[in-house]
């Protein structure tokens, strides 16, 4: 059976830390070591990780390297790490007894692979962030498991791989776990899909938070050249078509409302199917103001996307001649 180190990075998740802690101490198949790094926390979540490394039963490293985000936290972390298979996690979710031992299995298998991706559902704790995690997220049975590019909140590879393709890309702060995908992909590695190596997270807790990290997602994408045909739909369907089908309702006739409507009604679908099986026993008030999130929540979310990306784009520009990046225009 192959040596597994789980890997973290974290930054000021003291009030998050610990649950993740207790959870991979519960594993029914604990992790041979544990290797986290701190980016230079200062809420006392560094003093927490050291006082889990004394007192676990479990080896336990915790590295503090102050300013490093969370690519070069992680390349850190698996340097340091002794597995043949290295697991990754992050600060702020909470992990099934199990998460290791599915995510793990298939390395045992007779034809093995080199990637193993795990998933992740929301752990919401009030109606704004049960309407987020519902919108935001995939559902299992909407999974590709041939297209699936794991999140590195839970994910498994071959530390030989992780080396293989140089680690995780240091120059991008956002992203990043999905530029690392790529480059497995690319380099001929294989993956599986294990979707009960399950790990629970709680969504942004206000609208701002929300806003903000989804413009710092399309950043990322304009930093690595990610997504070009999906943002350009984006901007074509804000900048062009609304906006003409609203001027044609205007000038025209009244019957191009009925266009302007199917396609906010084309913008919500996917948002409200999977909304409402998530709000199904709550009271009607409720699920009427959760409802009533989903437009904001699709919207702002495709607005701050549409401010994040050409910043990043300019980045790249700037930045062309000394940084690589994968051409996925998909």
């Amino acid at each position: 059976m192959a040596r597994v180190s789980v890997i973290a990075t974290v930054l000021n998740e003291a009030d998050a830390i610990i649950e993740l802690l207790h959870s991979l101490a519960a594993q029914t198949r604990p992790p041979d070591e544990i290797v986290i790094v701190d980016g230079g926390s200062s809420d006392g979540t560094l003093k927490a990780l050291q006082r889990f490394a004394q007192e676990a039963d479990l080896s336990v490293q915790v590295l503090s390297a102050p300013g490093a985000n969370i690519s070069r936290g992680r390349n850190l972390a698996i340097a340091a790490a002794t597995g043949e298979v290295i697991a990754s996690v992050d600060a702020g979710v909470r992990l099934e007894p199990d998460w290791l031992a599915e995510l793990v299995g298939p390395f045992e298998a007779d034809l093995p692979p080199d990637v193993v991706s795990g998933f992740f559902q929301s752990a919401p704790r009030s109606l704004f962030e049960r309407a987020l995690g519902a919108i935001t997220l995939p559902r299992l049975d909407e999974i590709d498991p041939q297209r699936f590019e794991p999140s590195s909140r839970s994910v498994a590879y071959r530390k030989a791989a992780w080396q293989a393709v140089g680690g995780y890309p240091e120059w991008l702060d956002y992203c990043e776990d999905l530029v690392f995908d790529f480059g497995l992909r690319d380099a001929g590695y294989r993956f599986t899909f294990a979707p009960r190596a399950l790990v629970h997270f709680r969504p942004r807790q206000s609208w701002r938070a929300y806003l903000k990290q989804y413009y710092r997602y399309a950043r990322g994408d304009g930093k690595a050249n990610l997504y070009l045909f999906r943002h350009l739909a984006r901007y074509g369907a804000y900048l062009v078509a609304l906006p003409l089908l609203i001027a044609l309702a205007i000038w025209a006739s009244p019957w191009w409302w009925l266009g302007a409507l199917a396609a906010i009604g084309l913008l919500l679908r996917t948002p409200l199917r999977r909304l409402w099986p998530t709000i199904q026993g709550i009271s009607w008030p409720e699920r009427l103001c959760a409802l009533a999130w989903a437009p904001a929540i699709r919207i702002g979310g495709d607005l701050a996307k549409m401010v994040g990306y050409p910043v990043g784009v300019v980045w790249r520009w700037r930045h062309a001649p000394s940084t690589p990046w994968p051409r996925r225009w998909r």
